[in-house]
């Protein structure tokens, strides 16, 4: 059911979606634009997962990017109203925790469930 045809090909792989986490957790830090590069990298491979463990947390970390973008959005949009300050607080940790579960699958070579 692989699409990988070497161990090469899959270590690669692997490889790119450690740096995708890397990339969304250096986010949290450098502001969006890693967050930006990264999402760029999960629809220019997404194609090249396909079949594999891998396809999962691409399908996640596109998810994860997407729904905190809408969160972040709306947490600051409400701020004047106050409870702004709660959904970014809760958009936040959701997202931190989103990177932290999927890198963990990642190092275990589990896929992602969603």
């Amino acid at each position: 059911m692989s699409t990988e045809s070497t161990p090469q090909q899959a270590e690669a792989t692997k490889n790119i979606t450690h740096i995708i986490y890397a990339l969304y957790a250096a986010s949290l830090i450098s502001g969006s634009v890693t967050g930006i590069v990264a999402i760029i990298i999960n629809y220019v491979k997404r194609d090249e997962v396909a079949g594999t463990i891998y396809e999962s947390h691409f399908r996640w970390q596109i998810r994860t990017f997407w729904f905190s973008l809408l969160w972040f959005i709306l947490g600051g949009i409400t701020v004047w109203f106050l409870i702004g300050f709660a959904i970014l607080a809760v958009a936040g940790i959701w997202y931190i925790y989103r990177i932290v579960k999927g890198w963990l699958y990642l190092a275990e070579s589990k896929p992602m469930y969603t």
